[in-house]
């Protein structure tokens, strides 16, 4: 397997000073090891499609509009994202059958093989991240990082 580096976003020490910079890089690490698995593999699955995957497989049935709605994302970028997934038979699409024109959306068994290996290095990154922290820090962080996401309106 081939090891990408990514150096335009790398920084030689850690921004001890900015928590959001911190935050970004650490999001920054997670990304790059989370996709390395696929760009290596025979998929090359980017960060908008892994989301359009795991959004189909939580709304089976969904169609463009529907996704366009719940992420904020623009239609004319996201119909570019479907076509190239179910060109790539990650996404496959059958007529609504009342209305002909929309397109119900559902993962292929290989849509769903490479959202399970997604998942997996997900799994495997979040417990690599916190390796060395006991339960008492894990908690802590995550009130931490709520707090902060709290501050912006977003919290969870």
């Amino acid at each position: 397997m081939r090891k990408s580096i990514d150096n335009v976003n790398r920084q030689d020490t850690l921004p001890e000073d900015d928590p959001l910079e911190l935050i970004h890089t650490v999001m920054h690490q997670y990304r790059s090891q989370q996709y390395q698995v696929l760009r290596d593999g025979p998929h090359d699955i980017t960060h908008m499609e892994s989301k359009v995957l795991g959004y189909v497989h939580r709304h089976p049935g969904a169609t463009q509009s529907d996704l366009s709605r719940d992420s904020g994302r623009d239609k004319a970028q996201l119909a570019r994202l479907i076509k190239g997934l179910r060109e790539r038979e990650l996404l496959a699409s059958v007529a609504d059958p009342i209305d002909k024109r929309n397109l119900r959306l559902s993962l292929t068994p290989q849509g769903q093989s490479v959202l399970r290996v997604l998942q997996q290095q997900s799994q495997r990154l979040a417990k690599q991240a916190v390796t060395g922290l006991d339960a008492g820090e894990r908690r802590q962080l995550v009130a931490l990082l709520q707090r902060v996401s709290k501050n912006f309106g977003t919290a969870r």
